[in-house]
């Protein structure tokens, strides 16, 4: 081998090892989900990587378009963190629970490219970084939204023909994100994994609700795996990364998702301390500030922790009341299971639900060394 082609090939090999340096180094991504309030939102930019602002809606002829009560000067003034940390990527979230119009949208190519144009005109509106598609669920009538076996195969050539058009709109000097929210099993019968992953950044797991009001007992709603108390078939964090990782999608598009609020059970059995019991109520759901000011620690409250599903539970002997929820020790120990399996990072649901904790320990945990 001649001197030129030796001296070719270090500098080739050299180049190939920086870049896997490079991958292996990139941070794990850490991302929010707010919604609008009554005061433009105080978000501590520096901690997060990007902000998913919730929802814009879609019409019934497939445009894109904010409601009425949300306040566009908000929509800037979360745009403005970005003097916080230039790095912070603003996306718009379409869609969320009973939020319709989705198939009819994904339709046909007029009613696409209706969305795509109404979203485009909402993303340089607001100088955002790109958008967030959270369809529940295509192919489901779930939440009561039209649907049609033609989602699956329509929602793909939706996500296509939008990564088109974002790419186009960055003109190769601006990259904007297109991501969308799912879940696992029969939520996802709808999507054409791996095909749709090729246009996404990257999927943001709804790993929580795995317990509410339509499942016949209480039990954790966002264990990372499952309880010695729990059915064979029972939903748990670690059997949704695995589901989407065999059907195809890359381990780094994927995002663990972890609630900033509890679910509430009442009238429960009152055996294994409520978990996994028959329940007469359902309370609905509290936010993770209001279980530390009024149940963690409070008179009759206990606190319980699940070894195997490695998430904690409060339990009230006295009223027969059960909250599953996410608390610091947990989440540290969500964020070591993305980083162990080498995932995209954490998604979490919703900012204005915590007192500053949660974030604090995601942040943490995700950039510890």
């Amino acid at each position: 081998m001649s001197a030129p082609h030796r001296r070719l090939r270090a500098l080739l090999a050299t180049a190939l090892l920086a870049f896997a340096a490079a991958a292996q180094a990139q941070p794990f991504r850490l991302i929010g989900y707010v919604t609008d309030g009554p005061a433009p939102l105080r978000l501590p930019a520096a901690q997060l990587d990007v902000v998913n602002f919730a929802f814009a809606r879609v019409a019934p002829d497939g445009s894109v378009y904010l409601p009425d009560k949300v306040d566009p000067a908000h929509v800037h003034a979360l745009v403005a963190h970005r003097a916080d940390n230039a790095a912070l990527k603003i996306v718009l979230s379409i869609g969320g629970w009973g939020a319709g119009n989705f198939s009819e949208a994904a339709a046909t190519d007029e009613a696409r490219t209706r969305f795509i144009d109404s979203g485009v005109a909402l993303l340089h509106r607001f100088d955002l970084d790109g958008l967030d598609i959270d369809w529940e669920y295509p192919t489901l009538g779930d939440a009561d939204i039209s649907h049609s076996p033609d989602d699956r195969r329509n929602f793909t050539l939706l996500l296509e023909a939008l990564r088109a058009r974002l790419d186009r709109e960055g003109k190769g000097q601006r990259h904007y994100l297109l991501t969308i929210a799912a879940a696992e099993g029969r939520f996802a019968e709808g999507l054409e994994l791996p095909r749709i992953a090729r246009s996404l950044d990257w999927i943001n797991l709804m790993t929580y609700d795995f317990h509410g009001s339509l499942t016949p007992t209480t039990g954790h709603q966002s264990g990372l795996a499952r309880s010695a108390l729990a059915p064979a078939d029972e939903r748990t964090t670690e059997g949704a990364v695995r589901y989407f990782l065999e059907a195809g999608v890359p381990a780094d598009k994927i995002n663990v998702g972890v609630p900033f609020y509890g679910r509430r059970f009442g009238d429960v059995e009152p055996v294994d301390a409520g978990l996994y019991r028959r329940f007469g109520s359902e309370g609905g759901f509290i936010d993770w500030g209001e279980i530390v000011r009024s149940r963690l620690g409070a008179p009759g409250w206990e606190r319980h922790w699940d070894a195997q599903a490695q998430v904690p539970w409060l339990w009230n002997p006295a009223t027969r009341q059960l909250i599953t929820y996410d608390d610091p020790q947990s989440l540290a120990i969500k964020a070591d299971y993305v980083k162990r399996n080498k995932l995209g990072g954490i998604m979490y649901w919703e900012h204005r639900l915590d007192d500053g904790q949660l974030l604090d320990v995601l942040h943490k945990a995700l950039h510890a060394r």
